[in-house]
């Protein structure tokens, strides 16, 4: 067991994709901690398949090294503003911060999130000015622009004073001064044990610990784990766990897990500033306190901020029910939901009283919904999704609506259409700049109403050459009409296998979502169409077969691939009267009320 001087904990902070996993990669690699012929992936810390194919970080991850005599706790944390509660959340657990700025780009939107959080916390960052060996690299910039957001976030003036180091995670070398030598992170774990300060706490005092995050272990159940701020903990040990609501009771440690590198390592004890595992108290909850039998504290909550967006969650009801899926009852929708609840706070999951169907779902954004469907129908579960709804307030008897800041770089040639976009959507332009190589740089306050589906749109404005970021910004009142897509939907009109004659006939209409095979229901959505109406079409239309052979009759057909979506992609295309069919291996759209009226008008 380290004594707590010789223990340093700290947590990378950062905007999305400026290299804070890659540091710790680089980190981890000088360390030693790794035999010599390990195999060790790149991004080794983005552990959860999601993490990996979509190259962000979204769970907080904890990990350990050892520099000469000192112990480093460090905690990676995701970039992204809609998994931001899991910044809130660890920012307890350290004593500091690795503040990451690119640069090049210099701090961004997030870069501004994170930073005021650590500020408010009385957190001294050590900024760490990263990928400094690109071509286009501007560190002096980068660390104007950052020292400019530390005055304007209100620094004090220790705060100010704020340690810089110069890097680049992906050459694995830090330097003090931009003229030393690049040789290793040696400079770095020096800042690190000089400037971050050693967790406070007494061996001596009765045991005292609050759950910041939850695992699970097949073996022994749910874990707490957190950073010890009092005392000693001993395996097999009593402990008293406090809920929210101030409920005592009694539980046996039955495992206490600390890390080193990527691995969890059994231990027998650990005291004052280890970030440790404690197993053998199935009913923890994050932000319960963990506190010895004899000395009952109850530590303050932890608070998070509201989520701004809902989704509803319904039971699939159309005519292709439970041919993919395993799970499709609303009891096993409900207990899946229910789990995700107790584990991850940052998500609101509430029953909805007029229907007993449905079940809502509040996140931070498009994305923070996305990855817990997306793990859901990867564990075989089939469900119908609704348009996201931004969540309104009342504030001194006006509804309010959620507003973000939205950070834009394109090249200069689509500027004016990205503008002129999100202009209609009620969006106000903030500032705009473009740089010697014609790159442009925008900052918008817009409704997140006006957001919504945007992306699509920008990703096709921009031929993929853009960057869109956004993050909450605030309430304010709501700012009227937001127009929605421009086009209508191709909506099949019967049931039955598509066939190529049918959509090579369709396919002057719009954009299909479908081939030739593919099965399809009546109202189902089966492409875009190219007016702003919506479209009945009969993709499954068979050609007339005749014994008369000719040439010239039977003409080529040469079709265009259908347009396949992403679970993302789907939730930002969908209207109000629209509806995802999500399974294990299909998305499909649906219209919600088209049905019932062409059967009335039929009849």
């Amino acid at each position: 067991m380290y004594q707590p001087e010789k223990i340093r904990n700290i947590a990378i902070i950062a905007h999305i994709d400026h290299g804070k996993t890659t540091m710790l990669d680089g980190l981890l690699k000088q360390s030693n901690i790794y035999r010599e012929n390990e195999k060790v992936s790149e991004r080794a810390m983005d552990s959860y398949d999601q993490e990996k194919e979509r190259g962000i970080t979204i769970f907080a991850k904890h990990t350990s090294l050892v520099f000469e005599d000192y112990k480093i706790n460090i905690i990676d944390t995701p970039g992204h503003a809609d998994f931001s509660g899991e910044v809130e959340r660890v920012l307890g657990m350290v004593n500091c911060v690795l503040l990451l700025v690119d640069a090049q780009e210099g701090p961004m939107p997030q870069t501004r999130f994170v930073l005021s959080q650590a500020l408010k916390m009385g957190l001294r960052p050590i900024v760490v000015l990263n990928k400094i060996d690109r071509p286009h690299a501007d560190p002096d910039r980068a660390l104007n622009l950052t020292f400019d957001l530390f005055v304007e976030l209100g620094a004090t003036d220790e705060q100010l004073d704020f340690a810089v180091c110069y890097a680049s995670g992906l050459g694995g070398f830090a330097v003090k001064d931009l003229k030393d030598p690049r040789v290793n992170m040696r400079p770095l774990f020096e800042l690190i044990i000089e400037r971050v300060p050693p967790p406070p706490g007494n061996l001596d005092l009765p045991f005292l610990m609050q759950a910041s995050t939850l695992s699970y272990d097949d073996f022994v159940g749910r874990q707490a784990c957190g950073r010890i701020l009092e005392g000693i903990i001993k395996k097999g040990q009593n402990l008293t766990r406090i809920d929210k609501n101030g409920h005592p009771s009694q539980h046996k440690i039955v495992r206490i897990e600390g890390y080193l590198g990527l691995k969890k390592i059994e231990m027998e004890e650990a005291g004052v500033g280890d970030i440790v595992s404690l197993s053998g108290i199935p009913e923890i909850m994050i932000g319960d306190t963990l506190c010895d039998p004899t000395h009952i504290v109850q530590l303050p909550p932890i608070t998070l901020a509201e989520p701004t967006l809902s989704i509803e969650m319904s039971v699939n009801n159309g005519p292709m029910v439970g041919r993919d899926g395993k799970h499709v009852t609303m009891n096993k929708i409900r207990d899946r939901l229910m789990l995700e609840k107790r584990a991850n706070i940052s998500l609101k999951i509430e029953e909805m009283a007029s229907r007993d169907d449905s079940i809502r779902i509040c996140g931070r954004g498009e994305l923070h919904l996305a990855v817990l469907i997306e793990a859901m129908r990867r564990e075989s579960y089939e469900f119908v999704l609704s348009k996201p709804q931004v969540i309104l307030k009342t504030i001194d008897g006006v509804e309010n609506e959620p507003l973000e800041v939205v950070h834009i770089e394109v090249p200069q040639e689509f500027s004016g259409a990205v503008i002129e976009e999100l202009s209609r959507r009620k969006g106000e332009m903030r500032s705009l700049n473009t740089n010697e190589h014609d790159i442009t740089f925008m900052e918008f306050l817009i409704p997140t109403r006006g957001l919504m589906g945007y992306k699509n749109d920008f990703m096709t404005v921009t031929r993929g050459l853009g960057i869109l970021t956004s993050i909450f910004d605030s309430y304010a009142p709501c700012k009227g009409d937001i127009p929605g897509r421009l086009r209508g939907v191709l909506v099949s009109n019967c049931a039955g296998k598509t066939t190529g004659y049918a959509c090579f006939s369709v396919q002057d209409r719009g954009s299909l979502f479908v081939g030739p095979g593919d099965e399809v229901y009546e109202g189902m959505v089966v492409g875009e169409n190219s007016r702003d109406n919506d479209l009945v079409v009969n993709v499954t239309r068979g050609k007339q077969l005749t014994n008369v052979r000719a040439s010239g009759s039977d003409e080529n057909i040469i079709l265009t691939p259908p347009r396949k979506f992403t679970l993302e992609q789907a939730i930002d295309f969908i209207e109000d009267d629209e509806l995802i069919e999500v399974t294990p291996h299909f998305i499909r759209l649906r219209k919600r009320f088209l049905l019932e009226n062409e059967r009335k008008r039929k009849s």
